[in-house]
């Protein structure tokens, strides 16, 4: 019987359960926390493998694109059941890939914001009536299914020192000044608990590459500014082709302060964000099946590309 339910929406305190699961029957998994959120929900990691190449993989920054947390549970849990049984994923030796790399998952970056969205926080809840009264001041956003930021109202993916400067005029000119459900970028670079903490666990890996799965559009975005990776314009191809997905630039008024723009800046190596599915936010569960078809050729790329091509 499979471990992580994709029938029912992820929050965290399933997530803890399904990464405790995972790990207590694939012993050669492994976790640990990051960091606690302000409110104390801890966001944890998730890792496979002991290859040389280490790639990093996060999930659902955006918290009403929490159906991203499946993609890696799904991915661990597949990827584990391959390797106790010989087998392959996606076309290749599970045992090899992680021979070859280590994975390292967060597949849940926003805990807080995530257990808003999908109904885990009571509507009489202290922290549940302050995200109402900060989205109360952008009334065109419904709430709490618009909500894409943690629960003291800063958009997570605007909060790392990349063009924040740039970031925080671009959606300051939009009227997203002050704390709410989306697009307020924090009041310094890294000044949430979880932003910090991915920062630092980034540091210490010094991955190879990094993937930002998001929703939607079916697009994969590779660049930040005009600096120049070697290489990250021809793999993000090999995830167009196997995802079917367009790889494409960031639009400019979502082009800074991102993670991937962060790592790319800073370690000058591939990093990708994957808006994965299409629709309105929240995205179905009906879509998972699909957006999990598609991106798990990238998942496995991305951890060995010489061994996939």
């Amino acid at each position: 019987m499979p471990i992580v339910d994709t029938t029912i929406p992820i929050t965290s305190a399933r997530c803890d359960e399904a990464i405790r699961a995972l790990t207590e029957r694939y012993p050669f998994l492994r976790s640990e926390e990051l960091t606690t959120t302000v409110f104390q929900r801890p966001v944890r990691t998730l890792v496979a493998g002991n290859g040389n190449r280490k790639v990093l993989y996060t999930a659902a920054h955006h918290a009403n694109e929490w159906i991203t947390a499946y993609v890696l549970l799904r991915f661990a849990e597949d990827l584990a059941e391959a390797v106790e049984q010989n087998g392959e994923i996606f076309g290749l030796p599970a045992r090899e890939l992680l021979e070859a790399a280590t994975i390292y998952m967060v597949p849940l970056v926003n805990p807080d914001g995530v257990d808003l969205v999908a109904g885990a926080i009571p509507a009489g809840d202290p922290t549940y009536l302050t995200a109402l009264s900060l989205a109360a001041y952008y009334p065109a956003i419904p709430f709490p299914d618009g909500w894409k930021a943690n629960l003291i109202g800063t958009d997570l993916n605007l909060n790392y020192p990349a063009g924040w400067l740039q970031a925080r005029e671009i959606k300051f000119s939009r009227g997203y000044t002050r704390p709410g459900p989306r697009d307020y970028v924090g009041k310094f670079p890294l000044s949430e608990p979880e932003t910090r903490a991915l920062a630092g666990y980034t540091e210490v890996l010094d991955p190879a590459l990094v993937l930002a799965f998001h929703t939607q559009g079916q697009v994969i975005y590779w660049r930040f500014r005009d600096y120049e990776v070697p290489g990250a314009e021809e793999l993000g191809r090999r995830f167009a082709r196997v995802s079917g997905y367009v790889l494409d630039d960031t639009p400019y008024e979502s082009s800074f302060a991102g993670f991937k723009d962060w790592f790319i800046q800073e370690y000058r190596r591939p990093g990708y964000t994957i808006e994965a599915g299409a629709g309105e936010n929240p995205l179905p569960l009906e879509q998972f099946d699909e957006i999990y078809r598609r991106c798990l050729g990238i998942l496995v790329i991305a951890a060995a590309p010489e061994l996939t091509e």
